[in-house]
C-alpha cells in the first residue's frame, strides 16, 4: 500500500537535518518578499480608488496627487529598510517585532506586537489570494462566479507546499516571483520608452480646482490615499522575522536580501504609479478589471491579439501567480511567530511542535483555516478585505522601532546615538502613518482589527496564567492523591462480551480486598419496559461474572453519562478515604473508519470523568479483527 503521507509531504527529516532546510538569498527573496513585491499589483490601485472618487469634487487634476503619495510611501520604505537592517543585526535569532518588544518594552508590548502581526499574516493570505483571483477574473471574466472556489483551492495548495518545508516551497514559488519581477520591469521599460520617444500621448488631465472645497477636505483625501497606498509596505518586516531560515552568516544574508527587496519594490511601485498618472488612468473598487491590467493593455497597444495578447496573458499569469503565492510570506512567518508565543506560554504548546518536514505544522493548519474563513466571508474580494489591512502591520512597525530605540539607550555601544536616531525616525513615521490609517479607514473595517488586537492580547495572558498555575500546582507538594489510599474499582458495562470479561479480570487483579463492582445504566420506562437489555444482563451475569456485584443506575431522561457521573460523585462523598478507579472496556478495530463506529460513549464518559477529582480512568482495549471486505 503506498505511503500517501510521504508522497504528499516528502520523506521525514530528523532533527539533525535542520541544516538542510536553510535557504539561499535568491530563494529567501522569493519566500519572504513575495508579499511585499506582489503589493505593487494593487498598491497604486488603492491610491487611485479614493482619488478617482474625488474627481467630481476636486477635478481630474486630483489624479496627479498619486505620484506625490507614492514618493512619500517610498520614502517611508527607505526608512524602514535602514531601521530593520539594524534589527536584523541586533537580533540574528529572528522574531522581529515580538522579540524586540519582549526584550526592551515588556510582555504587554510584545504580545500586542505579536497579536497585530498574527492578524495581518492571516489577512495577507486572504488578501493576496483574493487579489490573485481578481487577476484571473480580469483576464477570464467567465470565472467570476467561481472566485471563492478558486481562492480556497489556492490556499490549500500553498498550505500543502509549506507542509513540505520552507526550502521546497521556496523553490516552487521562485519562478512566479522572478517571473513577475521580469514582466513588470519589462512593462516599465516599454512604457517609459514609449513616453520618451513620443509613441504614446498622455491622456490630458485637467487641473485641480479647489473652489467650493476646503483645504481640510483636500488634506483628508490625501491622507486617505496615502493610508490606502501603504498596503504596499505590508510584508516588509517578514525578513526580520525569519532570519534563522537563512544560511550563515544569517544577519549579513538577511540584511542584504532585505535591501534587494526594497530596491525592487520601490522601483516597480514608483514606475507603475508614474505611468498610471501619466496616462490618467482611473480605478473604481467595483471595476471588473484591475488597474495593472488596464495599464498593461494600454502599454501593449490594446493586447487584443497576436504577440501583445500573449505578452498580456503571460504578465497577467505571473501577476496572478505572485499575488496568490504572496501568501507564502505569511506561511513562512505566521507558524514561526506562533511558535515563539507558544514557547513563552502565550499560545497552546501545540504550536511549537514540528512536523515530519521540520515545519510548524499546526501553525500552517490554523493559518489556512482562518484565511479560508475570511475568503469565504468576504467573497474573495480584496477590495473588501484591504480596509482591515495595514493597521496591524504599522502597529508592529511602531512597537519594533520603539523597542530598538530603547535597546540603543540601554546597550549604547558604537555610534549608538545615530542608530537610536534612525530607529526613532522609523518609530515616529510609522506611528503617524498608523494613526492616519486607523482614522481614515476606521469606518471601513479597520475598527475590527483595533478591537481584535486587545482581545487577542487578553486571551494570550489568560493562556499564560493557566500555564503558570498548572506549573505551580505540579511543582507543589499536593501529593494527597498519590499517598496510600484504599482503592475501589468500578467497571462500566452495557452487556456481557469478551471485552467486558477482560476488563472485569483486570479489575480483580488491581483491586484490594475484592472491592470491585460493575455499574450499568437502566433505561426502563415507567411502564417497566426494558429498552437497555438489563434483564438479559442480570440473568447472564452470575454465569460469567461470579463474585462481582452488578448495580444498575436508572436514567429517566435516557442519558448515559449524567447518571454515571452523579453516582461516582455520591460514592466519592460517601467514602472520601477511597480512590475510585473507573474501568472502561473499549473496542479497537483494524481500520480508522470502523473505529468511528465504536467508543463514542466511552469518549464522552472519559471526558466527563477526567474532570472529577480523586478519580482514575482506565481504558481496557479489546482488539477486534477487521472484517474481510
Amino acid at each position: 500500500m503506498p505511503n500517501y503521507r510521504s508522497l504528499l509531504l516528502g520523506r521525514r527529516l530528523t532533527s539533525e537535518e535542520s541544516h538542510e532546510t536553510k535557504i539561499s538569498n535568491p530563494i529567501a527573496l522569493a519566500v519572504f518578499s513575495s508579499d511585499a513585491l506582489s503589493s505593487v499589483a494593487y498598491g497604486t490601485q488603492e491610491i487611485m480608488a479614493p482619488l478617482t472618487a474625488a474627481i467630481a469634487i476636486f477635478g481630474a487634476g486630483v489624479l496627479g496627487w498619486s505620484w506625490w503619495v507614492a514618493l512619500g510611501i517610498v520614502g517611508l520604505l527607505l526608512v524602514l529598510n535602514v531601521s530593520y537592517r539594524q534589527t536584523i543585526h541586533a537580533y540574528p535569532s529572528g522574531g522581529g517585532a515580538y522579540l524586540v518588544a519582549k526584550d526592551n518594552l515588556g510582555e504587554v508590548a510584545a504580545q500586542t506586537a505579536g497579536a497585530s502581526l498574527l492578524i495581518d499574516y492571516i489577512l495577507t493570505v486572504a488578501v493576496s489570494v483574493s487579489a490573485g483571483v481578481s487577476a484571473i477574473v480580469s483576464a477570464f471574466p467567465g470565472l467570476e462566479s467561481h472566485r471563492i472556489f478558486l481562492a480556497e483551492g489556492i490556499i490549500a495548495f500553498i498550505a500543502l507546499m509549506n507542509l513540505r518545508g520552507v526550502k521546497e516551497s521556496g523553490l516552487v514559488f521562485s519562478l512566479p516571483t522572478y517571473g513577475f519581477v521580469i514582466c513588470i520591469v519589462g512593462l516599465l521599460i516599454k512604457g517609459f520608452w514609449s513616453v520618451a520617444t513620443g509613441q504614446e500621448v498622455a491622456i490630458p488631465v485637467a487641473t485641480t480646482h479647489m473652489e467650493g472645497t476646503s483645504k481640510l477636505a483636500a488634506l483628508w483625501l490625501l491622507a486617505r490615499a496615502y493610508s490606502a497606498g501603504c498596503t504596499a509596505l505590508t510584508g516588509v518586516e517578514a525578513i526580520s522575522n525569519g532570519v534563522t531560515a537563512f544560511k550563515e552568516p544569517v544577519s549579513h544574508n538577511a540584511a542584504k536580501t532585505m535591501t534587494w527587496m526594497v530596491v525592487i519594490l520601490g522601483t516597480m511601485f514608483l514606475g507603475i504609479t508614474y505611468l498610471t498618472n501619466h496616462y490618467g488612468l482611473t480605478y473604481h473598487p467595483d471595476s471588473p478589471e484591475t488597474l495593472l491590467s488596464q495599464l498593461t493593455r494600454l502599454i501593449l497597444g490594446g493586447a487584443e491579439h497576436g504577440i501583445p495578447r500573449l505578452i498580456y496573458l503571460v504578465t497577467t499569469g505571473f501577476t496572478m501567480a505572485i499575488l496568490a503565492l504572496a501568501a507564502n510570506t505569511a506561511y513562512a512567518d505566521f507558524p514561526r511567530l506562533a511558535a515563539l508565543h507558544a514557547r513563552d506560554g502565550f499560545l497552546p504548546r501545540q504550536f511549537t511542535s514540528q512536523g515530519d518536514r521540520l515545519v510548524f505544522s499546526n501553525g500552517i493548519f490554523i493559518l489556512s483555516l482562518a484565511a479560508g474563513f475570511l475568503v469565504m466571508l468576504f467573497g474573495a474580494k480584496e477590495d473588501h478585505l484591504l480596509p482591515l489591512y495595514a493597521v496591524g502591520v504599522f502597529l508592529g512597525f511602531t512597537i519594533s522601532q520603539t523597542g530598538m530605540v530603547r535597546r540603543w539607550f540601554r546597550k549604547k555601544g558604537k555610534a549608538w546615538q545615530l542608530k537610536a536616531m534612525i530607529n526613532g525616525l522609523g518609530a515616529v513615521t510609522t506611528m503617524v502613518v498608523m494613526m492616519v490609517i486607523a482614522v481614515t479607514r476606521f469606518s471601513h473595517g479597520a475598527w475590527i482589527v483595533i478591537v481584535l488586537v486587545p482581545l487577542m492580547v487578553m486571551t494570550f495572558f489568560k493562556i499564560h496564567r493557566h500555564y503558570i498555575r498548572v506549573k505551580s500546582i505540579l511543582a507543589g507538594s499536593r501529593v494527597d492523591f498519590i499517598s496510600p489510599r484504599r482503592n475501589r474499582v468500578v467497571v462500566l458495562v452495557s452487556g456481557i462480551h469478551a471485552g467486558v470479561v477482560q476488563a472485569l479480570n483486570y479489575a480483580k487483579a488491581i483491586a484490594e480486598h475484592g472491592e470491585v463492582e460493575a455499574l450499568t445504566v437502566d433505561f426502563t420506562d415507567e411502564h417497566g419496559r426494558d429498552s437497555s437489555g438489563l434483564e438479559k444482563l442480570r440473568s447472564d451475569w452470575p454465569r460469567y461474572c461470579q463474585g462481582i456485584p452488578l448495580r444498575s443506575l436508572r436514567s429517566p431522561y435516557r442519558k448515559i453519562v449524567e447518571p454515571i457521573v452523579k453516582e461516582l460523585e455520591r460514592m466519592r462523598r460517601a467514602e472520601p478515604e477511597y480512590t475510585i478507579t473507573v474501568i472502561l472496556p473499549e473496542f479497537v478495530t483494524g481500520n480508522w473508519w470502523t473505529n468511528l463506529l465504536h467508543n463514542q460513549t466511552a469518549m464522552r464518559i472519559k471526558g466527563s470523568l477526567l474532570q472529577t477529582p480523586k478519580t482514575i480512568v482506565i481504558s481496557i482495549p479489546y482488539h477486534v479483527e477487521p472484517l474481510v471486505e
